[in-house]
C-alpha cells in the first residue's frame, strides 16, 4: 500500500487525523498540571513532549493553535510554571477523561478524580498519583508558522520520583514504574522492556548491560 500527499490532502478530516497522530508509533505520554488565574488547578492530557537538551535540561510540548479554551497554554504563559506528570496503568482511564473539554474554571483533578501534590516554593500543581513528577519553567515558546501550532520549551526545576525506580547511572527505569504509553490519541499501551545496550562505537558489537 502506497500513500501520496496528493491523496493524504483529499482524505476525510477525521479519518486523516487519526491516521497521522498514529503513524508514528508510541510516544510520551504526560498529564500537564498547571495553575488557572482563579487559583484553580487546570491538568491536561498531552502526548507531544520532546527532549531538547540536558544541559540545560529542557523539554519540549507542541500546543494546537491556540483556542479560547486552551486554558493549559494561557496558564503556562501566564504563571511561567507548570509540571510533567507520568501515566500509570492505575489511573490511565482518568488522565484520558482529562483530554475533555471542560469549561474554563473547573478543576480536571476534582472532575477525574485525581489528585493534587505541591511542593513548597512552586506554583504548579504534581499529580499525586505519578510516580515520576517533572517541575518545569518556560523558557521560550516558539510559534510554528507551517499550522499554527507552538513549541513550548522549558527547563527542568525539580523532579520527583522514587529513588527505587533511578539506576546507578542514572536510567530512570519507566517499565518498573509502570509508565503507559499512547499510540494515536486514544489507544495506551505497556511498554515491554527488550534490553538496554551499551554506547554504541564503530568496530564494536552492542552488548546489553545488566
Amino acid at each position: 500500500m502506497h500513500i501520496t500527499q496528493q491523496e493524504i490532502q483529499k482524505m476525510d478530516r477525521s479519518y486523516r487525523s487519526v491516521m497521522i497522530n498514529s503513524l508514528p508509533g508510541y510516544k510520551c505520554l504526560q498529564l500537564v498540571g498547571t495553575t488557572a488565574e482563579n487559583g484553580h488547578s487546570n491538568l491536561g492530557l498531552f502526548n507531544s513532549i520532546v527532549h531538547l537538551g540536558a544541559s540545560p535540561a529542557l523539554l519540549g510540548i507542541v500546543f494546537r493553535p491556540k483556542s479560547a479554551d486552551h486554558d493549559t497554554l494561557s496558564n503556562i504563559e501566564r504563571s511561567g510554571s507548570y509540571t510533567l506528570n507520568n501515566v500509570t496503568a492505575s489511573f490511565f482511564e482518568q488522565a484520558h477523561q482529562t483530554s475533555a473539554r471542560y469549561e474554563s474554571g473547573f478543576s480536571e483533578f476534582a472532575e477525574c478524580g485525581l489528585t493534587e501534590f505541591f511542593i513548597p516554593g512552586f506554583d504548579a500543581p504534581f499529580v499525586a498519583e505519578s510516580p515520576v513528577k517533572i517541575g518545569m519553567n518556560l523558557r521560550e515558546i516558539l510559534p510554528v508558522r507551517l499550522n499554527g501550532t507552538s513549541l513550548v520549551i522549558g527547563e527542568i526545576t525539580h523532579i520527583s520520583i522514587n529513588s527505587a525506580l533511578m539506576a546507578s547511572d542514572g536510567y530512570i527505569d519507566h517499565g518498573k514504574a509502570g509508565t503507559v504509553t499512547v499510540s494515536g490519541i486514544d489507544s495506551y499501551f505497556l511498554g515491554k522492556h527488550m534490553a538496554r545496550l551499551s554506547y554504541a562505537k564503530p568496530g564494536l558489537s552492542a552488548r546489553r548491560l545488566p
